[in-house]
């Protein structure tokens, strides 16, 4: 299957871009009409018509067999220069091309590509972003986007982002249009932030985008419920991300069959197993209550686990040496564990695909501790530490004076008073804990992924 790309010769952006496009490969033209030119290069297709993008229902027709069809066009707005993606449909009545409450298949993971691609090569004043659905056509015949150069006639004419946006439809070949990862976003701006940042930040594809005032054109969700479900179906997602409160709409989302989530869960899941991370939010609380997955959970999903009653003082002992590391062992060494204070404190259960990267994380904070007590050591059942300090107490016996003498003798100095020497061991007294490691259960993880 091809790339089928839409050159529309009423667009002076569209043309540049077909331009370009036809000068970056050896393409070989498929037809003698000049009137609808038709281009073939490995794994695309171009084809030239002399109507606007909108006005262009059942597009998909008039290529041969695509796998998606991205439009090559202009961006219009007060927006300065800007490298777009979306893709096409109406929430609400079809002031610009398609049908009213109608939205066109979306092609999320070819999508996500293209973002990445003008990220990468953008020119340097480009801002690259993607907007929410809002204008036809709808009735494409495959799944589509656009793909565009704004916002106005300097960035229309402008070669070097003319060249950008046609490599970056260049760089689709053999991509799938659709991603396994999808969600669909509702409420934000026209150009959706979150959305953004989801596709350039994770592992998860954004199908459709209702922003805002595609939301208020809608209307009450529970009427156009349909609507809502033909978002979810056309960006083949199972999930969405809303911002704003918008109870009706997450009622209707419910009532559906799928799940609001927030972009924190989708930047934890990124690389994780689902069917391993509903286990784990299930055996040890949600993302949105504090849990986070560690790199083991990236590495693979294990059969069984092994979670335990984190040791709550070791951690908070190694944490008071070095705060970055202690988190970083958590991250490194547990499939998951939960926190407190917005992820800057280990605390309550975690787990861990074996029993060695238990040890290896108890050993790790352990280290820690090497810099700030005399002995550290570690048996079956606990991590124990021993120090020798400076005891005001010992020191008031011998008749040291609280002030400047204290602080020497706590800094390992000698000292004088009354014509004797008093040596800091004179003055120490020996410190010793032991902080549990934290008993073991081995849980069998449930086989398939949700």
């Amino acid at each position: 299957m091809t790339v089928g790309i839409v050159v529309s010769r009423a667009d002076s952006a569209s043309r540049a871009i077909g331009e370009r496009l036809l000068a970056l490969r050896d393409w070989e033209r498929a037809d003698d009409d000049a009137s609808a030119a038709r281009y073939r290069c490995g794994g695309f297709e171009l084809r030239e018509f002399e109507d606007w993008h909108l006005e262009l229902e059942g597009v998909a027709s008039a290529f041969d067999d695509p796998a998606f069809v991205v439009f090559a066009s202009r961006h219009a707005g007060s927006s300065g220069p800007l490298l777009t993606a979306h893709f096409t449909g109406n929430f609400g009545a079809a002031e610009h091309g398609g049908a009213d409450r109608d939205l066109a298949e979306a092609c999320p993971n070819a999508h996500r590509a293209v973002v990445s691609a003008f990220a990468e090569h953008a020119p340097e004043d480009y801002d690259v972003g993607m907007e929410c659905t809002h204008h036809g056509p709808t009735a494409v015949g495959t799944p589509s986007m656009f793909v565009e150069l704004g916002s106005s006639e300097s960035e229309w004419a402008d070669e070097s982002a003319a060249e950008t946006v046609a490599r970056a439809i260049l760089d689709l070949r053999g991509v799938d249009a659709h991603a396994e990862r999808t969600v669909v976003a509702f409420g934000g701006g026209h150009y959706a932030p979150r959305p953004t940042r989801i596709v350039e930040t994770t592992d998860w594809a954004v199908g459709h985008v209702g922003a805002d005032w595609c939301l208020d054109d809608l209307g009450d969700p529970r009427e156009h419920r349909d609507v809502v479900a033909q978002a979810f179906a056309e960006s083949g997602a199972t999930r969405a991300v809303v911002d704003g409160e918008q109870p009706r709409l997450r009622e209707v989302v419910a009532d559906l069959g799928h799940d609001v989530v927030s972009e924190t869960w989708l930047r934890e899941t990124t690389g994780v197993d689902l069917g391993l991370a509903t286990d784990l939010e299930a055996e040890l609380g949600r993302v949105a209550d504090g849990l986070r997955f560690g790199d083991a959970a990236r590495e693979g999903a294990p059969r069984e686990y092994v979670v335990v009653d984190h040791p709550d003082g070791l951690w908070a002992d190694a944490h008071s040496v070095d705060a970055d590391a202690a988190l970083a062992a958590a991250s490194e060494h547990a499939l998951a564990y939960t926190t407190e204070e917005n992820g800057n404190r280990v605390a309550g259960d975690i787990a861990f695909p074996d029993a060695n990267a238990h040890d290896a994380y108890v050993a790790a904070l352990a280290s820690l501790l090497d810099e700030k007590y005399d002995a550290v050591e570690r048996d079956a059942d606990a991590v124990r530490v021993t120090d020798e300090s400076f005891d005001p107490g010992k020191a008031n016996a011998r008749g040291v004076p609280e002030g400047p003498k204290f602080g020497r003798l706590a800094s390992g100095h000698t000292v004088e008073v009354d014509g004797e020497e008093i040596r800091p061991e004179d003055v120490a007294s020996e410190r010793a804990e032991a902080y549990p490691r934290g008993a073991r259960e081995t849980v069998v993880r449930r086989e398939g992924e949700r």
